[in-house]
């Protein structure tokens, strides 16, 4: 279960609005005190989320770090000689003149190193419950702070099994994690080429 770290948008989307508990449809007429249609949930799970609506803390504790390396070495020789006849017309003709030879040599390295980290925790909500009982969760946080706006966006599936007696579960158990973190404001922008830098950048042929 991996996750992706996604470019978040500069703006809140609406597909991360927080989802609201659904009205419980009326108890069937059949004369029993037990129906499970009315958000029954076993004493085992005390407080743990399990219906559209509730809310679970996500603890992002996500590091992730990739190097690859490869190189390349080849090296070809190859040489012709032909000894020209001492008599007759092509007689004139040097050993010298009727000698070839080549090399070809090629060296070649590369490395790329990443490393990305993000820790943190962002409160969501349950937004689907799958037939299986595993829960479709997902949220936004947005801090404005004096010199910009920060969002992070979390989303995937959370199994029942993995959510901690204070509502907690780490990111790494999200299946099909998306989180994303970007913000917007005078930092933000101070850290981005500009339009004309970028243009540039595009056309340099070096």
């Amino acid at each position: 279960m991996a996750a992706t770290l996604l470019c978040a948008g500069r703006e809140p989307r609406p597909s991360y609005e927080p989802s609201f508990p659904e009205a419980p449809p009326p108890a069937p007429a059949n004369g029993a005190i037990f129906q499970a249609s009315n958000g029954y949930a076993p004493l085992t799970s005390g407080n743990r989320a399990a219906a559209i609506g509730d809310v679970l803390t996500i603890v992002l504790v996500e590091r992730m770090q990739g190097t690859t390396t490869n190189g390349a070495d080849t090296n070809r020789d190859g040489s012709l000689g032909l000894t020209p006849p001492t008599t007759g017309p092509l007689s004139f003709f040097q050993p010298s003149d009727v000698a070839m030879g080549g090399n070809n040599e090629f060296t070649g390295a590369g490395r790329s190193t990443q490393a990305n980290s993000l820790f943190g925790e962002i409160s969501v909500t349950v937004a689907q419950v799958l037939p299986n009982g595993n829960l479709v969760v997902r949220g936004e946080k947005s801090v404005r702070i004096n010199r910009g706006d920060e969002y992070i966006r979390v989303a995937g599936i959370v199994r029942p099994q993995d959510i901690g007696h204070d509502n907690r579960v780490p990111s790494t158990r999200v299946a099909d994690a998306q989180i994303a973190y970007s913000g917007r404001g005078e930092i933000a922008r101070a850290s981005r080429q500009g339009w004309l830098q970028r243009f540039f950048t595009i056309i340099s042929p070096f």
